[in-house]
């Protein structure tokens, strides 16, 4: 299958009457060292994984020796990266570009001793106060740069909705995506829409055409806490039950944030509120995968080899 590969637009592939998602996560927030990674995702039957958080380093810092020691060491378990989970543009839009991008070329080549095909990222920080629409042309100019850089290098962008960027409402995300369509794919992360006040099933309707993938992350839209899946205001059931009919090996991203873990602070401003306390990392991830897979359990998939669940 291809679906949550290929980019909308992009390549043709044979119908299948069967619904599969495969598992992925981000298993930093089990462990911080990829041995302690590795063993958290082979207890749970999840062999792709959004590399973020690798002993310590954010995936971005590493060297490609490091780099290449992490592919070894996850393809001798069978593992391999559906997405590097990386920052590119969490960078406030009113900044000079040129260092930021930089890094992102940097990126590229991480990504190519990673043997990653994918990378996460964003749509650049409003100012605050701001008026988004002010940094429309700004944000789709850098945005195309970020894709022509990738497209040389053989890298697919994803872009995520995410508390705080131009993209973070359905509407500019769909205004993102439409733009670039068959060249930028979609992640649709629902606790991300609840914290910015969206109703993820609202928005799914509109941006299903070109959602590639899920992160699956649930909160309440009392507070914006984040709960395990299911526990929420998310809807998560119905979002997969939307997406089956285009589900061709659709890869689902568990990110738990169940527990603050180390790191946590640098990736978003906003204090993330937990309700669901856990006695460990592992213990948090745990209970993250298992509410994803009950889900799946409910909505009659049932789970195969290599993390792919199939109805």
């Amino acid at each position: 299958g291809s679906a949550g590969r290929a980019l909308p637009g992009g390549r043709k592939r044979e119908v299948c009457t069967m619904s599969s998602f495969q598992l992925s996560s981000f298993a930093d927030e089990a462990d911080a060292s990829l041995k302690g990674q590795i063993e958290a995702m082979e207890r749970h039957g999840v062999y792709l994984i959004e590399m973020r958080g690798v002993d310590g380093k954010n995936v971005s810092e590493l060297t490609n020796e490091e780099a290449d020691d992490a592919r070894k060491r996850l393809e001798d378990h069978g593992m391999t990266l559906s997405s590097m989970g990386s920052p590119y543009g969490k960078y406030p839009i009113d900044q000079p570009f040129a260092a930021h991008m930089d890094s992102f070329r940097r990126g590229l080549e991480i990504c190519r001793h990673l043997n990653a095909k994918r990378i996460r990222m964003f749509s650049f920080f409003m100012p605050k106060g701001g008026n988004p629409a002010d940094w429309t042309n700004k944000v789709l100019d850098q945005l195309d740069e970020m894709l022509r850089a990738a497209e040389d290098a053989g890298i697919e962008l994803y872009h995520e909705n995410e508390k705080g960027i131009y993209g973070d409402v359905t509407e500019r995300c769909l205004e993102i995506l439409t733009a670039f369509k068959g060249r930028l794919g979609g992640i649709f992360d629902p606790a991300n829409f609840i914290q910015c006040g969206v109703r993820p099933e609202e928005a799914m309707p509109v941006l299903k055409p070109y959602i590639n993938y899920m992160h699956i992350k649930d909160a309440m839209l009392e507070d914006g806490a984040v709960v395990p899946a299911g526990c929420g205001d998310g809807h998560v059931s119905e979002l997969l039950e939307a997406l089956s009919d285009k589900a061709d090996h659709m890869i689902l991203t568990v990110e738990p944030h169940l527990t603050v873990f180390e790191g946590l602070n640098k990736l978003q401003d906003e204090k993330v509120e937990h309700k669901y306390h856990y006695e460990s990392r592992p213990a948090a991830y745990a209970a993250a995968v298992d509410a994803l897979k009950g889900i799946l359990t409910q909505l009659h998939y049932t789970e195969g080899g290599h993390g792919v669940w199939t109805r």
